[in-house]
C-alpha cells in the first residue's frame, strides 16, 4: 500500500537560533523503515509560512498529517508571549482544507497532552516518544484494529478524553537528517543535533524533562550514533553537532564507549552537548575532547549552594569552580547557564552568586529571571502552597515563579560590576555574532568569542 503522511514542524522560535526539528527527522525514519513502500513529507515552519501549508495539502494529498509542538511559548519571563493560538490555526488550516487523520505530538504537547489535546482537537495525540507508537496507530487504523493499547496514546473515548501511560521506550533509534533542511540549519544555526541518549534521573523542582521523556535514561545505539555522523560529515561537510541529550554526562561507561568510537571511526568532527558539573572527571574530559568536544553548556543555575539545595540540584559551587578550571586547563569552551531570581532567591543568595563568578575565567553566562512553572513539577507544589498559584490553574498560560526577596532591578548593574560576561534573554542581537555567522560562516554556538 502507497501511503503519503505529513509531518509538521510547527516551531518558529528562532532564539538564539533556529533549531533542527529533530523529533520530526525520527519520526520519518521510523515510518519509512516500518512503511517502507510510503512517502513521507516534511513541512518545516521556520522555512515555510501557513500559506503555503495549504497548497501543500492539495499538491500531496497526504493519508495523514503529523503535527510537532516543540514549545508553547518561549519559556522567557521577558517575553510571555503564547503561541497555542498560532497552533489552532494551523490545524484549522488542515481540517478546512484537507480530511485526513490529524496526529500531534512533541516535547510541548507532551508537558500538557490532555489539556492541549481538548484545545486542539486533533484525532490523536503522542504523549512522550512517538516512533513506535505512531507505527501501531497507522497500522491499527488500516487494519481496523482496537487501538486503545498503544502506549502514550491520547485519544477520545465516550467524550472522555485518555492518556495512556508509557511502560517501554526505544533504544534503537536510527535519524535520516533532511536534505533541505540540513542546508538551511547548517547555514543560520551553524550545527545540527542528535541524540545519544533519552531520559533524566534528576529532581530539580522545575524541569519538566522527566515529564517529556521520563526519569528512566536509556541510551540509544553508539553505532548507529556515528554512522548518523559519518553520513551527515561525508555528504554534506557537517562538521560539528550538538548532542540534546538533557543531560550529557550520565551514564558515563556508554558516553565512554561512544567517545572510543568516534575516535576508532576516524571521524574528524566538533560537538557540544548539555553538561552537569557532577559525575565529570579530567580524564573523560580529555577523551571526549579527543572524540571531538569543544563546547559544554552547564546547567549550573546558581553560584549558591543554599540556592543549589532549593533547586534540588545535586551538586556545589565547589564543583562547578573545579569543573570550570579543568575545561580551562583542558582547553574546552564553556559557558553557564543560570537562574536568578527562583524558589528561595534574596539579594543575599544573589550577592553568593555574583562574587563567586568572579572565581570562574574565560567564560559566558546566560541568566534567566524567575522559573516557568510547569505542571507536574514540585515547582508547582510550592507555588500553590505559597498562593502563587491557583490549585485549579493549568499552566497553559506562561506563569512565572519570581522570588519577591530580592531587588529585580538591580541584577544587570550588580552583573554588570563582576566584569565577567553576562547575556541576558533581553539582550539585543550582537553584531559580532551576526557577522561570525552570517559573514564569516563560524560554526558551532560561538558564544566563545563572547567570554571574559
Amino acid at each position: 500500500m502507497m501511503r503519503k503522511i505529513l509531518l509538521i514542524s510547527a516551531n518558529r522560535l528562532q532564539v538564539p537560533y533556529p533549531v533542527y526539528p529533530l523529533g520530526i527527522s525520527y519520526l520519518r525514519t521510523a515510518l519509512l523503515q516500518h512503511f517502507p513502500d510510503s512517502e513521507v513529507r516534511v513541512f518545516d515552519c521556520n522555512l515555510k509560512e501557513n500559506n503555503e501549508l495549504e497548497s501543500t495539502l492539495k499538491n500531496f494529498s497526504p493519508d495523514y498529517v503529523g503535527i510537532s509542538f516543540r514549545n508553547i511559548d518561549g519559556c522567557n519571563s521577558y517575553d510571555q508571549r503564547n503561541f497555542i493560538d498560532d497552533y489552532k490555526d494551523m490545524i484549522s488550516i488542515i481540517k478546512s482544507s484537507h480530511q485526513c487523520p490529524v496526529f500531534i505530538g512533541g516535547a510541548g504537547f507532551s508537558i500538557y497532552p490532555q489539556k492541549l489535546f481538548e484545545i486542539l482537537e486533533p484525532d490523536f495525540g503522542f504523549y512522550g516518544e512517538g516512533e513506535v507508537s505512531i507505527c501501531e496507530l497507522i497500522e491499527c487504523i488500516e487494519k481496523k484494529r482496537d487501538y486503545t493499547h498503544i502506549e502514550g496514546l491520547v485519544y477520545r473515548k465516550n467524550g472522555a478524553i485518555i492518556v495512556n501511560k508509557r511502560a517501554n521506550f526505544t533504544r534503537q533509534l536510527d535519524v535520516q537528517f533532511e536534505n533541505q533542511l540540513i542546508d538551511y540549519y547548517w547555514k543560520n544555526s551553524g550545527m545540527l543535533n542528535i541524540q545519544t541518549k533519552r531520559g533524566c534521573p534528576y529532581h530539580c523542582i522545575y524541569c519538566s524533562y522527566p515529564l517529556i521523556e521520563g526519569r528512566s535514561v536509556r541510551t540509544l545505539d553508539p553505532d548507529l550514533i556515528v554512522e548518523n555522523l559519518k553520513e551527515l560529515n561525508q555528504s554534506k561537510g557537517i562538521d560539528y553537532v550538538f548532542f540534546t541529550d538533557s543531560v550529557f554526562n550520565i551514564e558515563n561507561d556508554f558516553n565512554n564507549l561512544l567517545a572510543e568510537k568516534i575516535i576508532k571511526s576516524g571521524l574528524k568532527i566538533r560537538w557540544g552537548a548539555y553538561f552537569s558539573p557532577n559525575l565529570l572527571t579530567r580524564e573523560m574530559l580529555l577523551l571526549y575532547k579527543q572524540a571531538g568536544l569543544t563546547h559544554i553548556e552547564f546547567g549550573t543555575e546558581s553560584l549558591c549552594d543554599r540556592q543549589l539545595k532549593n533547586y534540588g540540584k545535586h551538586f556545589t559551587v565547589a564543583d562547578v569552580i573545579e569543573k570550570s578550571q579543568m575545561c580551562v586547563d583542558i582547553g574546552v569552551y564553556y559557558a553557564h547557564f543560570l537562574i536568578l531570581g527562583g524558589y528561595g532567591e534574596t539579594n543575599d543568595t544573589l550577592r553568593e552568586t555574583f562574587e563567586n563568578s568572579k572565581k570562574i575565567y574565560n567564560t559566558v553566562f546566560f541568566p534567566f529571571v524567575g522559573m516557568r512553572i510547569y505542571p507536574g513539577t514540585q515547582l508547582q507544589q510550592i507555588a500553590i502552597k505559597e498562593g502563587i498559584l491557583s490549585p485549579d490553574n493549568d499552566l497553559i498560560e506562561p506563569v512565572y515563579y519570581i522570588s519577591k526577596h530580592f531587588d529585580q532591578s538591580t541584577l544587570k548593574d550588580e552583573a554588570a560590576k563582576t566584569g565577567k560576561a553576562w547575556i541576558f534573554p533581553d539582550a539585543p542581537p550582537d553584531p559580532l555574532m551576526e557577522q561570525l555567522r552570517i559573514k564569516k560562516n563560524k560554526k558551532g554556538p560561538i558564544w566563545e568569542y563572547l567570554r571574559k
